[in-house]
């Protein structure tokens, strides 16, 4: 049975953490995979989640089954976070997933259930999982022109254009913000553009909001899409707790969908449930169990929006510092446009020899695109990481 099968590639990102692991190097930094570092360099566990467990802890009687939909208080926080006063949240319904990979793939499933011949619009470059998330779903796949190699910004006038191509029985998804893998997002102004387009050419909007609070905050960061939500038909959106509450094991995520009437929502979500029930069945309840708790309770969620405010800012003073690193000690400003993107990650326009040159020369470890996860910089790696940058480039 197994005889005829290939070799296995080793994933692109996840393969860079086993190896970051056997690297004897001392001075070695992992900036591979997408999890947030503190100034120690310890993915931490978030105080408010800390404090959510000691109440789940002692507060739960027990480890009984949920439901297909997970919890349906986990879901409708979702909504809440994503949406916030949406006029539209009587035509939305949601289910719990395991991560947000869970999400995309059960909406994956449901379009090509609902409208078998529909072609999915990726940016290039997208999150690697997209594409054959989307393709073992059966979907065809399309790209759209997003990041310019020279700028290294978002090329609105090439993706709008190249987006106007999407027809009616097209998806086009799109990063809700904190753009994987560059770190450059679209403006509002695109978003009110590609809202537009949406409505003048037919194609259903999906966005993946897995970045929630990283970007320019929780609001800030869901302002294009609540946008693009009040004003088209039908949406699919899938969100994750991975970064946000720090749930990275938890895999705790949600799919969600908006109907152009409150049944068709419900009819969508129906159809989720069926096809859980032939995969997972039904998600984990840990990590939904957590931000339920912190989602339902004033003080619980201030303390997370400040974990969050503080985590976000080290970022962005990262990306300043790593900047100012180059300018200053290097005469180099060839690397600014890092301080302009958002998020976890930025391109640096490297090719797949000089990231392995970073690797097998300096033991820093980035994908072999170019990308590079700043939220995996502590503050003593940024001269050695800005020297290494300037020496493979």
């Amino acid at each position: 049975m197994f005889s005829h099968l290939p070799e296995p590639k080793l994933d692109p990102i996840l393969s860079l953490s086993v190896a970051y692991r056997n690297d004897p190097r001392e001075e070695k930094v992992d900036l591979g995979i997408g999890v947030y570092k503190s100034s120690t360099g310890e993915t931490p566990i978030m105080q408010a989640i800390d404090l959510a467990q000691q109440k789940v802890v002692a507060t739960q009687k027990t480890k009984s089954y949920v439901g297909l939909a997970g919890c349906e208080e986990f879901n409708q926080s979702m909504i809440d976070l994503v949406l916030g006063q949406s006029s539209v949240l009587e035509r939305v319904s949601a289910i719990q997933t395991p991560g947000a990979s869970g999400a995309l793939r059960m909406l994956g499933d449901l379009i090509k259930v609902a409208q078998p011949n529909t072609t999915v619009w990726l940016s290039n470059p997208s999150y690697v999982n997209h594409q054959p998330v989307m393709e073992a779903a059966g979907l065809k796949v399309k790209h759209y022109s997003y990041f310019c190699p020279v700028t290294k910004q978002v090329d609105k006038a090439r993706m709008l254009e190249e987006i106007s191509q999407a027809g009616k029985d097209d998806v086009v998804l799109l990063h809700g913000c904190c753009h994987n893998p560059t770190g450059a997002d679209i403006d509002f102004d695109t978003w009110q553009q590609v809202t537009r387009l949406a409505q003048e050419k037919g194609f259903t909007p999906f966005v993946d909001l897995a970045y929630q609070g990283f970007g320019d905050g929780i609001e800030e960061d869901a302002a294009g899409l609540r946008y693009m939500a009040e004003r088209v038909e039908e949406m699919m959106i899938t969100t994750s707790c991975s970064k946000n509450f720090g749930l990275y094991r938890e895999r705790t995520g949600a799919a969600i969908v908006l109907g152009r009437s409150a049944q068709d929502a419900q009819n969508a979500k129906g159809k989720l449930l069926t096809m859980a029930r032939a995969t997972y069945t039904m998600p984990p309840d840990h990590g939904a169990a957590l931000v339920k708790t912190i989602m339902q309770d004033a003080e619980l969620t201030t303390i997370w929006r400040n974990e969050l405010d503080t985590m976000r800012n080290r970022l962005v003073s990262l990306r300043a510092s790593l900047c100012e690193e180059l300018r200053t000690t290097h005469n180099t400003s060839e690397f600014d446009f890092i301080q302009s993107h958002k998020g976890m990650f930025t391109v640096l326009g490297f090719s797949q020899d000089q990231m392995a040159r970073l690797r097998e020369e300096f033991g820093i470890y980035g994908v072999g695109d170019g990308r590079i996860n700043i939220a995996g910089l502590t503050e003593k790696d940024i001269p050695y990481v800005a020297d290494a940058i300037l020496k493979v480039s």
